[in-house]
């Protein structure tokens, strides 16, 4: 058996009962990266230092054999992300549309609702709690 056999089949031992690398993960491991590199560019110590936690902990959550609780983390994350991705999609395209569209939210469920620009004082049924009320565009 080859170096290279030998050192394949031990990696294959280490990582039996193991889940390897989830969202989070990689989330960690792209913060980390990110972290140093400005660290390194900042001369900022703390940068690096968080950094380096961001790889200790990507590499506990590889190594780690409780699998139920890693994927459950893997979950509140992966929920929290893509809140935070949909608000940001969200943001650039009202910010893409703001001249054709007027943006207002219904004053009793909060929904966000929009407008075509330039069509004066009109009545607005809101979609979700089916509100009527007057909204000047």
């Amino acid at each position: 058996m080859s170096f290279m056999q030998k050192l394949r089949e031990g990696f294959r031992k280490l990582m039996t009962g193991r889940r390897g690398a989830d969202e989070l993960s990689l989330a960690l491991l792209i913060g980390g990266v990110v972290l140093s590199m400005l660290g390194s560019l900042l001369r900022f110590g703390l940068l690096n230092l968080l950094g380096l936690a961001c790889y200790i902990i990507c590499l506990w959550r590889m190594l780690s054999r409780n699998l139920e609780k890693r994927y459950q983390e893997n979950v509140k994350f992966t929920t929290a992300w893509r809140k935070a991705s949909a608000s940001v999609r969200q943001f650039i395209n009202r910010m893409k549309n703001m001249r054709k569209y007027k943006y207002f939210k219904c004053p009793e469920c909060h929904a966000l609702l929009r407008l075509p620009r330039k069509v004066g004082e009109v009545t607005v049924t809101c979609g979700k709690c089916r509100h009527a009320f007057k909204q000047k565009a």
